[in-house]
């Protein structure tokens, strides 16, 4: 059966970089390496693999690729006379990007989970971490608290006594990797150590599994921690619980606990970094007359003096009413923004007070209304 194309087994054109055309090998190894891919469909990802990861060797290599290109796959096969055969010039390069490759493979797992242990024996796997979002309010955050949640966490099988096997029955050594938990994969002169694919790594298979388990020796319960908010925290800071997230493998580290916070929506405030915003509905009166206010803040009461004249919209800062974060040395500031209240549902005593007093502005005139001229004259300049 007659080879695909080189460039086209690994999806990249035919003036691709070299960094392109490793990217694309590793997004193909990555998808289907056997460990990857097993049951139906296996046989036909383990030919793309060896496709891809032939075509990788060759077009990596600067030699063989120029052979390739010149002459075709004639050019690099070895029975052919060609110059850039397998186990010529550039096998280091390959190895060296092969071995990046499957590093991710078997280091990166998901969920930060990797392997850890020599060459010999079962291989050792640290346990995924966990996520748990924390939902807190504004106060909580800025004072700190101490808090308990409830996290799955893994027990070991009392049926099986965490063996895994059907009591009366036990595991028996795995016959593919003779209970090491690894097998190799020869590439011409080139090996690679992997986790064996029908044991995962254990060095046993379980004739008949425990049912109350289902072969994994241990059961999903629950567990109560107490976790402490540092004061200052905001929204999307995590913590971390060392150690209590997924269980290892073959005796391999747990992995850690991240507890995300989540800010609940406050009545008054709004955070921003250390500083918080407030909006104060004023009186009317207030703000043409000016006189003190009462505003609310994270440690009680304080009070702003507004002057004669104050207009809707006017920023007052409260130096130090905000919250220290984490990380800060001092504590932010609160912002309040000054919202002017119209009057409702007025009696006809205070509409005619109102009328009276609307007349007395008018004959009064620009004077009373400074924002308004200077509105009224950036229009006339729009319509010049």
């Amino acid at each position: 059966m007659a080879k695909r194309d080189y460039y086209e087994a690994l999806g990249v054109a035919k003036n691709a970089t070299e960094d392109e055309i490793k990217k694309a090998y590793r997004k193909l190894a990555m998808k289907y390496h056997p460990d990857r891919n097993q049951g139906e469909g296996a046989k036909k990802a383990e030919e793309q693999f060896k496709e891809g990861k032939e075509a990788y060797e060759m077009l990596s290599n600067p030699q063989k690729r120029a052979a390739y290109d010149q002459h075709g796959h004639a050019g690099v096969d070895p029975n052919m006379g060609g110059r850039g055969g397998a186990g010529g010039e550039g096998f280091g390069g390959f190895a060296e990007a092969f071995g990046d490759i499957f590093g991710d493979i078997f280091n990166g797992g998901a969920g930060g989970a990797g392997r850890r242990g020599g060459g010999g024996g079962q291989q050792v796997y640290r346990g995924s971490d966990l996520s748990y979002a924390m939902e807190i309010t504004l106060e909580e955050a800025a004072r700190g608290k101490e808090s308990q949640i409830r996290i799955p966490s893994w027990e070991s099988c009392e049926t099986c006594s965490g063996s895994g096997a059907k009591p009366g029955t036990s595991a028996k050594t795995c016959g593919s990797c003779n209970g090491a938990g690894t097998v190799h994969m020869r590439q011409g002169f080139f090996s690679v150590q992997q986790t064996c694919p029908h044991c995962h790594g254990t060095g046993k298979i379980i004739p008949d599994p425990c049912t109350a388990c289902n072969g994994q020796g241990k059961v999903k319960k629950s567990k109560t921690l107490e976790v402490k908010i540092p004061a200052g925290i905001n929204e999307g800071m995590r913590i971390r619980s060392a150690g209590n997230g997924e269980p290892g493998v073959n005796g391999g580290p747990a992995g850690d606990l991240y507890i995300e916070i989540r800010l609940k929506q406050h009545e008054i405030f709004e955070r921003d970094g250390d500083d918080l915003h407030c909006t104060m509905p004023t009186p009317l009166t207030t703000a043409t007359l000016g006189g003190t206010i009462e505003v609310p803040t994270l440690g009680g009461k304080a009070e702003i003096d507004l002057p004669e004249g104050t207009q809707h919209g006017k920023t007052f800062r409260l130096r130090g009413k905000g919250i220290k974060g984490v990380r800060s040395s001092y504590p932010g500031d609160l912002y309040c923004h000054i919202s002017v209240e119209t009057p409702v549902k007025l009696t006809e005593h205070q509409r005619k007070l109102m009328k009276e007093l609307d007349k007395s502005f008018r004959d009064g005139g620009e004077r009373h209304s400074p924002n308004t001229k200077s509105w009224t004259d950036r229009v006339k300049d729009i319509f010049k």
